[in-house]
C-alpha cells in the first residue's frame, strides 16, 4: 500500500506543471520539424483543383499567372495555349499547321488504303497520325521548357517532365544515374508485354483450330483443354506485364517529384528528442488520461 501511495504522489507532483497541456493547439502542433536551407522562403503545397477555366483564360490574356499544371492540362485540349501564354505567336502556325497536316494525310491514306487495300498506305496512315500526335506532344514539352518556375528544380516542370518523356524529370533534377533503372525496368515489362501477347495470339489460333467445325481445316497437335490453358496464362501473362509497365511508369513520375520537393531539404547530424508527460483533455478522450508527448527535431 505504500508502495502505490508513493507512486500516485510521485505521478501526481511530475503532472503538476502540465495545466498548459489543456490547450487544444498542444494537440495541433506537428511532432515533426523540417529545416530547409532556405528558411525565407515559404514553400507552399498546391492543394488546388486539377484544372481552373478561369486561371487558364485568364493566363492566356496575360491577366493573371497561371500554374504549369493548369497550363499543360489546359493545353493538352486549347492547342497553342502554352505558346500563347509565353508570346510566341510564332509557333502556332507550326503547331497548328503540323497537327492539321497529320490528321489530314491519316484520313486520306485511310480512305485509299480502304479502297486499294494495300499495305503502304497503311504505313503512310499510321505515320501521318503518329506525327500529328507527335507535334501535339512537341507542344507540351514546349510549353513545360519555357515556363519560368520560382525555384530550382520546380516540382511542377520535373513532374511534367517525366509524364511527357520517361527519366527526364530525373535529368532535371540532377539525379541521372535514375534514368537507366527505370528504362531498364520499363523496357524488360516492355519485352514481357510483348512476348507474352505474342503467345497469347498464338495459343489462342491454336484453340480455335483446335475446336472449329470446319471440314478440311488440319487438327493442331495439341488438345483444345491444352491450347485453352496456355492461351489464358498468356494472356493473365499479358495483363500483369501491362500493370507492371503502368507501375513503373507512375513510380518514375512519382520519385521525380518527391525528390524535386526535396532538394531544399537539410539533413544533419542534429537529431533530439523531447520526451515529456501530458495530459489528455476529456474531448480526446472517454475520461482524462495520462500519457507521454513525444517530438522530433531533425
Amino acid at each position: 500500500m505504500k508502495k502505490l501511495s508513493f507512486i500516485f504522489l510521485f505521478v501526481f507532483l511530475l503532472c503538476l506543471p502540465l495545466r498548459a497541456q489543456y490547450r487544444d493547439d498542444q494537440f495541433k502542433r506537428d511532432a515533426f520539424t523540417q529545416t530547409y536551407a532556405d528558411t525565407t522562403q515559404n514553400v507552399k503545397t498546391d492543394s488546388s483543383a486539377i484544372f481552373s477555366f478561369p486561371e487558364f483564360f485568364g493566363g492566356l490574356a496575360h491577366k493573371r499567372k497561371a500554374s504549369l499544371k493548369t497550363l499543360t492540362i489546359g493545353s493538352a485540349v486549347f492547342l497553342g495555349g502554352n505558346q500563347i501564354y509565353h508570346k510566341q505567336y510564332w509557333k502556332l502556325p507550326v503547331v497548328y499547321g503540323g497537327i492539321g497536316a497529320g490528321i489530314y494525310g491519316g484520313v486520306h491514306f485511310n480512305k485509299l488504303y480502304q479502297s486499294t487495300g494495300e499495305d503502304k498506305y497503311k504505313t503512310y496512315r499510321t505515320l501521318a497520325f503518329a506525327g500529328a500526335g507527335l507535334v501535339w506532344w512537341g507542344s507540351l514539352m514546349d510549353g513545360v521548357i519555357s515556363y519560368k518556375g520560382t525555384r530550382h528544380p520546380d516540382p511542377s516542370k520535373s513532374t511534367f517532365y517525366s509524364i511527357l518523356l520517361p527519366g527526364l524529370g530525373q535529368v532535371y533534377n540532377g539525379e541521372f544515374w535514375k534514368v537507366p533503372i527505370y528504362w531498364g525496368l520499363m523496357a524488360g515489362c516492355a519485352h514481357f508485354w510483348i512476348e507474352n501477347n505474342m503467345q497469347y495470339h498464338r495459343w489462342k489460333w491454336i484453340h480455335n483450330m483446335a475446336t472449329t467445325d470446319e471440314e478440311g481445316v488440319e487438327r493442331p497437335p495439341q488438345s483444345a483443354e491444352t491450347a485453352k490453358y496456355y492461351r489464358d496464362s498468356y494472356r493473365r501473362f499479358r495483363d500483369y506485364s501491362v500493370l507492371f509497365t503502368a507501375v513503373a511508369y507512375v513510380l518514375q513520375i512519382v520519385d521525380a517529384n518527391v525528390f524535386a520537393y526535396m532538394q531544399d531539404f537539410e539533413v544533419n547530424d542534429q537529431i533530439s528528442l523531447n520526451v515529456s508527460p501530458s495530459l489528455v483533455p476529456v474531448q480526446y478522450a472517454s475520461a482524462p488520461a495520462m500519457g507521454l508527448s513525444i517530438g522530433i527535431r531533425f
